[in-house]
């Protein structure tokens, strides 16, 4: 009995099915492990690729320009240029969203007078290439220049149709200064406040109104006028009002005419009698 126990397990056909089933075990642990350690592979490969994948963007920048403000004005420059920034993905998706680098013009050690400038930029992380587009912009550079300048008013009609008349106008603000190039504030020939009124006015409007240097032909000059707006007063009176207050006013003023010839009459007297009295001494 025992001898018969005893050779069941020594048989060959029991250790090699035993040897198979731990063979196939084995091979379904190790193939799985792999596996899973492939995938987790693949994916932090791919991870990686993304962050290190090259990627461009076209940003619109403002335009900045470097030169002294106070002795120049510059010309002729947009106010935006596009850059496009090339470089890993991450890097131009933090620029994309921050902008934090500056497109410029250096003007710096140019003279007055018509220049071809390239645009650089500055900021931007030392992965990363910009193409700015323009890359070339054409600038012209004049001395500044600053006048002062008296404002006329324009009304858009000098009667009404209700029976009122309109009055001189008064203006809060009478002399500005007109700064800009010196050729263009060699042009102005005036600075004026164009001011519509109703035909139905019949109380004094008030306005607050921009301001417009123009040269002999009309046309409005690219200067920066200081203040660039005034308050603007236009008296409305009835037509008998008006009269009225004419006559009263040329009354006044023959009246205070006489006094006046009358005043320098005594005054003339009295110089007169204060010579002889000092001659008399």
């Amino acid at each position: 009995m025992n001898k018969n126990n005893d050779g069941f397990f020594s048989r060959k056909w029991v250790l090699r099915l035993t040897a198979l089933v731990l063979a196939i075990f084995l091979f379904v642990y190790v193939n799985g492990s792999k596996n899973g350690f492939l995938r987790q592979n693949t994916r932090d490969s791919n991870r990686n690729s993304a962050l290190m994948s090259n990627k461009s963007a076209t940003i619109e920048m403002p335009l900045n320009i470097t030169v002294d403000n106070a002795k120049y004005v510059v010309t002729g420059y947009p106010q935006t240029v596009k850059v496009r920034v090339n470089g890993p993905s991450a890097l131009v998706t933090t620029t994309n969203n921050t902008q934090n680098f500056r497109a410029y013009l250096d003007l710096s050690k140019l003279t007055p007078g018509n220049h071809r400038v390239k645009v650089k930029t500055s900021g931007l992380n030392s992965e990363l290439r910009a193409t700015t587009k323009p890359q070339y912009i054409n600038v012209n550079i004049q001395p500044r220049r600053t006048i002062s300048m008296r404002v006329s008013v324009r009304l858009n009609s000098r009667t009404l149709d209700n029976g009122y008349v309109i009055g001189r106008p008064r203006l809060d603000t009478d002399v500005v200064q007109v700064t800009g190039s010196r050729e263009e504030v060699d042009r102005v020939s005036r600075v004026v406040a164009f001011v519509a009124i109703p035909s139905d006015a019949k109380n004094d409007l008030q306005r607050q109104v921009t301001l417009q240097a123009l040269d002999k032909n009309g046309q409005t000059l690219n200067v920066v006028i200081t203040p660039k707006t005034t308050n603007v007063t236009i008296p409305i009176n009835r037509s008998s009002d008006n009269s009225s207050s004419s006559s009263s006013e040329e009354s006044n003023s023959s009246s205070s005419s006489r006094n006046q010839d009358s005043n320098d009459i005594t005054n003339s007297t009295t110089k007169k009698s204060s010579s002889s009295t000092s001659s008399t001494k």
